[in-house]
């Protein structure tokens, strides 16, 4: 079974939910064999979901589970105000993410320009540093698009292990599951989140993942599962993790 609980079907705010439009999320899944999806907006467009709406569709959905959770950024010192949209919903499960440094939102084009300047193992280092944060601070289910910090390509001078190994025996002490994350796939990097080597890692650390494509529109639903899944398989996966009232499940791919 494949479930796909990265979509924002109000996207950046620009799209409502209506019946039709949330019908496209669900018709795309279907034709592509997706069993479940979950809706997970961010959480700064959270109010824009219409939960009577989303309930009444998911009692009448035959061929497609729908969950409903929450992208929230991590940020230092907002925890409790996170805590407290988090517990103000009941959500399926929560997606935590880093979008931002020390206020820099470095994967928005327009602030891209500002990797020119810094020193790319300190913005690194920096960066996973909050990715720690984020695990220990028991908010969160899963962990998004856990390296997007190499979207626009930047990579940096030391192991990428020296980064990320001390983050994934963080994530196994947590018991949280990591998302694998088609996305960075049509982004200029041009590659999963996270990278190969880091899958075979976690599968070695036995650090349960779950699949995701970041859709924010019905045609990216599912995107490049087929890639997702085969990744996962060449690491040692062949189960994914689902969730329902934040309580993990595990079905097999």
């Amino acid at each position: 079974m494949l479930a796909d609980y990265h979509i924002h079907a109000a996207a950046h705010g620009e799209y409502k939910y209506t019946r039709e439009w949330i019908q496209q999320f669900l018709d795309t899944a279907a034709g592509r064999g997706i069993a479940e999806i979950g809706l997970s907006e961010h959480l700064e467009y959270s109010e824009l979901v219409d939960w009577a709406l989303i309930e009444k569709i998911s009692s009448e959905a035959k061929q497609v589970k729908v969950r409903l959770g929450l992208e929230a950024d991590y940020i230092p010192g907002q925890e409790e105000i996170t805590r407290k949209h988090i517990m103000a919903r009941n959500y399926d499960y929560i997606i935590g993410s880093v979008h931002f440094i020390n206020g820099w939102g470095f994967d928005h084009p327009d602030f891209r320009e500002q990797f020119d300047y810094c020193d790319i193992d300190e913005t690194y280092q920096l960066y996973f540093d909050l990715v720690l944060g984020m695990v220990q601070s028991g908010l969160y289910d899963i962990v998004g698009h856990m390296d997007l910090i190499k979207l626009w390509g930047h990579r940096p001078r030391r192991p990428i292990s020296s980064f990320i190994t001390p983050v994934l025996k963080a994530i196994r002490v947590a018991g949280m599951t990591v998302e694998l994350n088609s996305a960075g796939l049509r982004k200029p990097v041009h590659e999963l989140y996270p990278a190969e080597n880091i899958i075979t890692e976690m599968f070695n650390l036995d650090i349960p993942v779950t699949l995701g494509s970041d859709a924010h529109h019905p045609d990216q639903v599912g995107e490049d599962f087929d890639i997702l899944v085969k990744a996962a398989a060449r690491a040692g996966y062949n189960c994914i993790m689902t969730f329902a009232q934040r309580c993990p499940g595990k079905v097999l791919i």
